[in-house]
């Protein structure tokens, strides 16, 4: 019997050796296949003794630092982590701190409604006014005696002697006059013939009958300037032989110019004619010209996708040169969008097609934030027009937005790139 008892305690023992290796043996087994609950639970240990801000990596969220710095991944600004500060009965509410909004640099204004007003920018240069070209012509043929124009650019006044042409088609004219003139009474028709002729030529009535009273003939005829602008193209030189109505030279009349833009195809509604236009130059910096718009190009180029702007500007003082590049700016109001929500561009985050902001929640103890899509029209000179998805006092971030987002995506809530969230890996510090 004792050996029998014996033998019992011993088998109880060996039992009770063998559940104990089990157990050491299962829970060795869980360390090894789940290490990153354990993992978790230390590092969770380790933020409940984390004072202070965390900086994180926009990009690699893993990164946790207690300062600022760079990643040590991309070389990125680190962003301070904006930590919930409690719950929320929307999952996609963002509640920060306040320490944290500070550190963010947000800030935030009401949406009103306000009159839309619209600036268009321009880039060009000038160019002469091709109305105010002429060329100007011999009307006679012959050789070029003299010519008073050396170069171009030279300036020319209208009635200016500008060249002077040895004509035997000059000479035969007066001596056809001469002998008309002894005939007038016989034949008055073959008069006035010759005088026609002459008037043809370029010769004024006062120089037919100073011909016919002296009857000397001139020579040399004088080509005096038909306008006054700036010799752009000279052709001839002294000594060559021209025919009637051979081109001596070209002059543009500057007193007015034309100002030549590009305007983008999505401007083009906004760009009407007779529209003033502000515009500035290079060569006078500070200084403001004026003109209007007197034409719009109706093609728009299939390669740089622009249409031509032509403005009009008086050059009474002669500082517009054509050649100058000009910066314009057109001011017009929208009327069709006037009292609608106006936002500021840092207000909105782009996404594709999808234009995001987001929104402060009112009426809470600690800052919370949700984010809004919105449909925007045209861009404004303070921002942009909201379509749709805000109303009146609706507090919006204007700066800012890109951290908040950053955070939200490193919550788990929805962003600009993720309308729907998603779990995040474990953070590492």
């Amino acid at each position: 019997m004792k050996n029998i008892l014996s033998k019992s305690r011993i088998i109880s023992g060996k039992n009770i050796l063998n559940i104990i290796f089990l157990v050491l043996g299962i829970f060795t087994g869980w360390l090894i296949f789940h290490p990153e609950k354990a993992e978790l639970s230390e590092h969770n240990h380790q933020s409940d003794t984390v004072q202070g801000p965390i900086w994180t990596c926009a990009m690699h969220p893993q990164i946790r630092m207690d300062k600022p710095g760079k990643c040590p991944l991309c070389g990125m600004d680190l962003i301070p982590l904006i930590q919930e500060a409690g719950g929320s009965e929307n999952p996609a509410a963002l509640h920060l701190t306040r320490e944290a909004v500070q550190l963010a640099n947000v800030m935030t204004a009401k949406v009103t409604g306000q009159k839309a007003l619209k600036e268009v920018f321009l880039y060009g240069k000038v160019q002469e006014d091709e109305r105010l070209n002429q060329s100007q012509v011999t009307h006679v043929s012959g050789r070029i005696e003299k010519l008073y124009v050396s170069f171009t650019g030279e300036p020319v006044r209208e009635g200016q002697l500008v060249a002077q042409i040895y004509s035997p088609e000059l000479i035969t004219a007066q001596q056809e006059l001469l002998e008309a003139a002894k005939l007038k009474a016989m034949q008055p028709e073959l008069y006035y013939a010759a005088r026609e002729k002459l008037r043809q030529l370029k010769l004024t009535d006062e120089q037919a009958e100073s011909i016919e009273r002296t009857g000397t003939i001139q020579t040399y005829i004088d080509i005096v300037s038909n306008t006054s602008g700036i010799v752009t193209s000279k052709p001839v030189n002294t000594g060559d032989y021209v025919n009637r109505g051979s081109v001596l030279f070209t002059v543009a009349g500057l007193s007015k110019v034309w100002v030549l833009f590009e305007a983008y195809e999505s401007d083009l509604p906004f760009i009407r004619e007779n529209q003033s236009v502000t515009f500035t130059l290079r060569a006078f910096p500070g200084k403001k010209f004026s003109g209007k718009v007197s034409f719009i190009d109706p093609v728009v180029n299939p390669v740089t996708r622009v249409s031509g702007i032509r403005v009009e500007a008086t050059n009474s003082n002669g500082e517009l040169k054509p050649g100058m590049f000009a910066s314009g700016i057109i001011s017009t109001d929208l009327p069709e969008y006037n009292n609608s929500y106006v936002i500021p561009g840092s207000a909105v985050l782009w996404t594709g097609r999808r234009s995001v902001v987001w929104l402060k929640l009112a009426d809470r103890d600690e800052p919370v934030f949700m984010m809004r899509q919105v449909t925007l029209g045209p861009s404004t000179k303070n921002g942009y027009v909201v379509l749709s998805g805000l109303s009146e006092g609706d507090e919006i971030v204007v700066n800012g937005a890109f951290s908040i987002d950053a955070a939200a995506q490193l919550e788990g809530k929805p962003s600009m790139m993720n309308t729907e969230g998603f779990k995040t890996a474990a953070p590492h510090y």
